[in-house]
Parts: structure tokens; sequence; C-alpha cells
């Protein structure tokens, strides 16, 4: 939570020109939480130093379209009413801590299948 305030304080007090001595990463010891701010909604990722950031950065955007696809602009209350399907989303993006699946459509389609045989 204190890196979620700290996250927040930062973005918040960007302006226009500061916004470009700042960068959405944050390192904390051997670890960097790279995160990205959709309107109202934060997406914070950890990883170690050898990770590289801006794929990282690619991946949320990618979820973040994934979810738009699905719930039509996506809202901190889609996600908070649709808990089980927004972690299913990211169940097919990741497994071991590997991005597996890029496709909106391959990580949409169990999804839209349950929904039709429920």
């Amino acid at each position: 939570m204190r890196y979620c305030t700290r996250i927040w304080n930062l973005d918040s007090n960007k302006d226009e020109t500061s916004s470009l001595l700042q960068c959405s990463f944050v390192e904390h010891r051997n670890y960097k939480i790279v995160y990205r701010r959709y309107a109202s909604l934060f997406f914070l990722v950890g990883v170690d130093n050898e990770e590289n950031e801006l794929a990282i950065l690619e991946f949320i955007h990618l979820l973040v379209e994934t979810m738009d696809r699905h719930f039509g602009n996506v809202c901190e209350l889609d996600i908070m009413f649709h808990l089980e399907k927004a972690h299913f989303m990211l169940e097919e993006m990741v497994m071991n801590g590997c991005i597996v699946e890029t496709s909106k459509s391959n990580i949409l389609a169990p999804i839209q299948l349950m929904e039709k045989a429920s």
C-alpha cells in the first residue's frame, strides 16, 4: 500500500513540463515497480531489475485493451464486480511469470465460451 501511495503522489504531481522528466518506473532494492495510469485506474507490475520496463508497459496496455474489448471502456466497477474475469484474463496471458498469450481474441475466447454456457 505504501508504494501505491508513493506512485499516486508521483503521478498526481506531474504537470506538462515535469512529465518529460519522470517515468513510469519506481525502483526499490532489487526490484522495479512498473505502472501505468488509465483515467482513474492504476496498473502496477512488480519485476526484477533484469526485466524490460517497456515490455511490461506494453503488457499493461494489452491487458487494458483486452478488458476494454470485453467490458467496453473498462472502469474500476467492472473490475470490482467481475474480478474473476479479470483474473481469468491475467491467467490466460501469464503463466509461471512469463507472458504466453498476446492475442486479445485468444484471451477472451474462453471467457466468451463460459458466458454462453451459463
